[in-house]
């Protein structure tokens, strides 16, 4: 990897041996390794850890899920952020790790829309809830920095299962504690 660096760098004018460029390939390894570590992890291991018997069947919401990834078409930023909701089923899961699974797909090459999906997918699979439901907002650097260059254009995924997507109801009151602004 760190030889691909140096090509990158030469192939864009750049002395590979100038000062502060000197370990800059181990820099970037390193950086790469870290926002690549979610193909390391199993989100079903994280939620599986902390789920817990409850009566409670009202709606659980983590929203303004902080995330960083990397688009696979031009390996540029998409920040933004995600709000996770449940129905619960006879189980809960720790708060904590919500967020954590976020992040194990988030640390891969990512397209928003598979993103929101395997999020969803994960804690439906392993909660089995009455509903599931999974918003994200961002903002993608492919589109900012390169392209079209539309300065922050947010882009908002969703991806319902269970009663969000067949109760109107359900879905609206979720729409309405993410757009609220509770502890702000």
């Amino acid at each position: 990897m760190q030889n691909a660096i140096k090509q990158i760098l030469k192939h864009v004018g750049e002395d590979v041996n100038r000062e502060g460029l000197i370990k800059t390939p181990q820099r970037v390894q390193k950086a790469w390794e870290f926002m690549c570590s979610g193909y390391d992890q199993d989100p079903q291991e994280i939620i599986k850890s902390a789920l817990f018997t409850s009566t409670n069947d009202e709606m659980v919401v983590v929203k303004d899920i902080e995330f960083y990834s990397n688009c696979e078409h031009h390996m540029l930023p998409i920040i933004g952020k995600v709000h996770v909701a449940y129905i619960p089923n006879g189980k809960v899961i720790g708060l904590s790790k919500i967020p954590r699974v976020v992040d194990v797909f988030a640390r891969r090459l990512q397209i928003q829309e598979q993103l929101t999906e395997q999020i969803a997918d994960a804690i439906n699979e392993a909660l089995s809830p009455k509903g599931v439901a999974v918003v994200i907002d961002a903002r993608h650097m492919c589109m900012e920095m390169r392209g079209v260059q539309k300065i922050c254009s947010t882009t908002v995924t969703s991806a319902l299962r269970g009663l969000f997507k067949q109760n109107k109801k359900t879905k609206d009151e979720l729409l309405s504690i993410i757009s609220s602004s509770f502890n702000k």
